[in-house]
């Protein structure tokens, strides 16, 4: 763990998890604000005079759009349309664009885009040297605002400059996230725990599963179309862009309606968090779907992202043997394209 957090009373449970003594973290976050360090993240930058000309090759955001200002959602794909990654996508300087993606995809993302940087003169670096950090709650934007010296953006949008980005979240309380060098994260951090204390990032991740927002995680990379995880109803796939790697494909299944699998809400009753990939059985024993993300709520209950078989499922579904409750997500199965997102105000 580093140094910073330590210091700072976390526990580092795996290379994704981090924990702290605040007692009822998820509750503490529906009453009142709290912070967390996003260790379950990483940051990729892309940085070189052809940077921008690379992502836009490879990624289904429309690149130009991401001016500082807008900071769209995207994915990666191969050339069949199968993600390998999906990001959200900030430029940091007119050369410099940075990904934040799932940590066990920084890597093999790298090395994927390493095949083409040359051509377009680029650097790829995953950033160690920096920090994310969580403010969930109602007061995140005031306490965001002081301690960061930054008017909070709206959704998918980004404020600050080279050294520290702010971001904001959709969720069911306010959610912003900060980037910063991890030299400069303790002192924050401190600052920011001493009005909303230090929980572990399994609350961020629980708010990403009530914001219906799925994270790609090795467990699924080459594996979902964009679609299947609802990524173009959160709009993050551009439509009106030229071509990408997989766009052929993902442009099909959207255009001809061929998408079988959807992301999927639900609450399982019981306590016990199933494991990426786990199967969704319906009533007939046949599987329905898979988990792709899963914690514990403020409840003690486990609530779940799966992506589901559109086809009419036999009542109850079972993950693990615990019953499945459907939950409605909040957001409209709708194409959503980025460019209009772009042109909303902060």
């Amino acid at each position: 763990m580093s140094d910073w957090m330590t210091a700072l009373g976390g526990r580092r449970v795996s290379d994704e998890r981090v924990e702290f003594d605040t007692p009822d973290p998820a509750r503490a976050a529906l009453e009142g604000t709290v912070t967390s360090p996003l260790v379950h993240l990483a940051m990729l930058d892309v940085a070189g005079a052809g940077a921008a000309k690379l992502l836009q090759g490879q990624t289904s955001a429309q690149v130009e759009l991401a001016d500082g200002h807008f900071a769209p959602l995207t994915s990666f794909c191969t050339a069949k349309g199968r993600m390998l990654a999906n990001a959200q996508l900030l430029r940091i300087t007119p050369e410099r664009y940075r990904l934040i993606l799932h940590r066990g995809l920084a890597q093999p993302l790298r090395q994927h885009l390493a095949k083409f940087a040359p051509f377009y003169k680029c650097e790829l670096q995953v950033r160690d040297d920096l920090a994310l950090v969580g403010l969930i709650g109602r007061e995140a934007q005031a306490l965001a605002e002081v301690r960061c010296d930054l008017v909070p953006p709206g959704l998918w949008h980004q404020a600050g400059d080279e050294t520290l980005q702010l971001l904001a979240h959709p969720g069911p309380q306010p959610r912003l996230l900060i980037c910063l060098p991890e030299a400069q994260a303790a002192a924050l951090v401190a600052q920011l725990a001493a009005q909303a204390p230090l929980v572990g990032n399994a609350v961020w991740c629980l708010q990403d599963i009530q914001a219906g927002l799925a994270w790609l995680t090795p467990a699924h990379q080459d594996a979902l179309l964009p679609q299947m995880i609802n990524w173009e109803a959160l709009g993050g796939v551009s439509f009106k862009k030229g071509c990408y790697t997989g766009q052929e494909v993902v442009a099909r299944a959207h255009f001809r309606g061929q998408v079988k699998k959807r992301l999927s809400r639900a609450q399982l009753e019981g306590e016990q968090v199933p494991p990426l990939g786990a199967s969704v059985l319906d009533a007939e024993g046949k599987s329905a779907g898979e988990v792709v993300a899963a914690e514990l709520d403020a409840y003690g209950q486990a609530e779940i992202l799966a992506v589901l078989s559109t086809r009419d499922h036999a009542e109850p579904l079972r993950v693990e043997g615990q019953p499945a409750k459907l939950l409605k997500l909040p957001y409209s199965i709708e194409r959503v394209d980025p460019e209009s997102l772009a042109q909303r105000a902060g």
